[in-house]
């Protein structure tokens, strides 16, 4: 019988049924039931003494781990059994933690309570944040230049920091006008922003530091770091003329060349024999060229006649065709006209990479240089006979029909704009017309369905370039909590 109430039970070194020994013994005692937890709105991590922020989602292993570091010290005289979280609503503040416990009381029985434990999340930014929200604490800044007048190098820069995710570690961004600014509160993020740029872009940087502050006690230092990164001055399509030197090593092809793209390295074909090359950072750097031409200065011509070469013969020494690597590129003999000369008989003959793409009566861009004056120091010493007369470079669609067809956007970085620029809207169409035709590009870049426009369906085949719908991403929108309370920033 119990001891303390009578009734029969199995006999135990207590002498006391279950109902008595929890009467007489709380093995929960000396463990708080209460505690707080520190949470911060702004990049939604919890503080893990002394000085730790970690990401952690709602009932996830690693708040759970958080919360019982909490009672390791009053947990150490009983022998936990069991832990999870009882459901709360994400707008209340408050954790719950069902614990089970054993612990070995009178005479040897072992006891077994469950309890539980509350935690109130209180709210607290932390050191990172506070920077941000200072905009002025910073230890390094990376600055991104390009003497160039058109940016489409630096949107597609963006699409790739956007897409792995380097501007999370930023203080601040800002706008200048030849480039970006980049702060951070270490070094070794700049020198990781650094890292990155060079291996995305051919570029060049150098490094330097302003000492702020020196301790002479304890020997510690505070400095300022400063990486100034400079972009190759090239864009896509701008025509350039390389050095002597230069040509010869790339497979002996010709001075004059387009420039279809820019990753890693400047791509170049020569318009006259589809001979392609790329160009890194250094190489560039060791025999630089520039652009013959202003993105304004591009002209439009219609084309009278074109006859497609399926044969040429190269020259000595001369590297492999982009046939054997691009495809999309047929080689073509055109005459074409400017629209601006219609009324006149003067017609122009040149050679042209866009042979898969022209017909007679198309319209294309291109640059005239049988009328302008070539101010290049090494343009001005080529033979005028190897120097052609039209330079074409894409083919000419109405913009406004391809804006209002355009079902997909692309998303930009949170920055501090200068003045706004009417030229800036220009040169960003230029860049989305440059996605919808260089399919290599987009494979680099995150493209997101527009919703607010119509899916329309393509007959069109002589019609712009467009961009499937199995290349778009699904963009993704977190509504607020349905109750609508202050705490629906906890949801992860």
């Amino acid at each position: 019988l119990c001891c303390q109430c009578g009734v029969p039970i199995p006999p135990n070194p207590a002498n006391m049924c279950v109902g008595c020994l929890r009467a007489q013994v709380d093995i929960t005692e000396g463990i708080p039931k209460q505690g707080t937890v520190h949470f911060c709105k702004q990049c939604e991590r919890y503080l893990q003494p002394p000085g730790t922020w970690i990401q952690c989602s709602l009932e996830s292993r690693e708040l759970l781990a958080l919360c019982l570091k909490k009672l390791k010290a009053s947990l150490s005289k009983v022998r936990l059994i069991d832990a999870g979280f009882i459901w709360t609503e994400p707008h209340s503040k408050r954790l719950k933690l069902k614990l089970t416990v054993q612990k070995e009381v009178l005479n040897g029985a072992v006891l077994q309570q469950v309890f539980v434990v509350e935690y109130i999340v209180q709210s607290q930014m932390c050191e990172d944040c506070h920077r941000i929200e200072a905009k002025d604490f910073w230890k390094a800044v990376v600055q991104v230049r390009q003497k160039t007048l058109h940016k489409k190098t630096f949107y597609y820069l963006e699409q790739l920091i956007l897409k792995h995710r380097l501007h999370q570690n930023t203080l601040r961004i800002k706008e200048i006008h030849d480039g970006l600014d980049f702060y951070y509160s270490s070094k070794q993020q700049a020198q990781k922003m650094v890292d990155f740029l060079q291996c995305t872009v051919p570029c060049r940087s150098k490094s330097s530091q302003r000492l702020i502050s020196h301790d002479i006690h304890s020997n510690v230092y505070n400095y300022k770091s400063t990486f100034s990164v400079e972009i190759v001055p090239i864009c896509k399509d701008n025509v350039v003329c390389l050095s002597p030197k230069l040509a010869q090593s790339l497979g002996n092809m010709g001075q004059i060349c387009v420039c279809i793209r820019v990753t890693s390295a400047i791509h170049l074909i020569d318009p006259r024999t589809l001979q392609i090359a790329e160009v890194d950072g250094n190489t560039y750097w060791r025999h630089p060229f520039n652009s013959l031409f202003h993105p304004k200065q591009l002209e439009e011509f219609i084309i009278m006649d074109i006859n497609r070469v399926h044969e040429k013969k190269k020259g000595a020494g001369a590297g492999a065709p982009v046939l054997c690597f691009l495809p999309q590129h047929m080689l073509a003999e055109a005459w074409v006209r400017k629209t601006s000369e219609l009324d006149t008989e003067h017609q122009y003959f040149c050679c042209t990479h866009l042979g898969h793409i022209l017909n007679p009566g198309d319209l294309v861009l291109g640059f005239d240089l049988a009328n302008c004056n070539l101010n290049d120091e090494f343009a001005n010493k080529m033979n005028p006979h190897s120097i052609p007369d039209v330079v074409l470079i894409k083919k000419s669609y109405d913009r406004t029909k391809r804006q209002r067809r355009r079902n997909w956007k692309l998303k930009e970085l949170q920055r501090d704009r200068e003045a706004p620029d009417t030229d800036d809207e220009r040169q960003y169409q230029d860049f989305l017309e440059d996605l919808e035709e260089d399919e290599a590009i987009r494979k680099n870049v995150n493209i997101y369905r527009n919703a607010d426009i119509p899916v329309e369906s393509d007959t069109d085949e002589d019609g712009p370039p467009r961009i499937s719908l199995a290349e778009m991403l699904e963009d993704l929108h977190i509504s607020q909590d349905a109750t609508g309370g202050e705490g629906a920033e906890m949801l992860t």
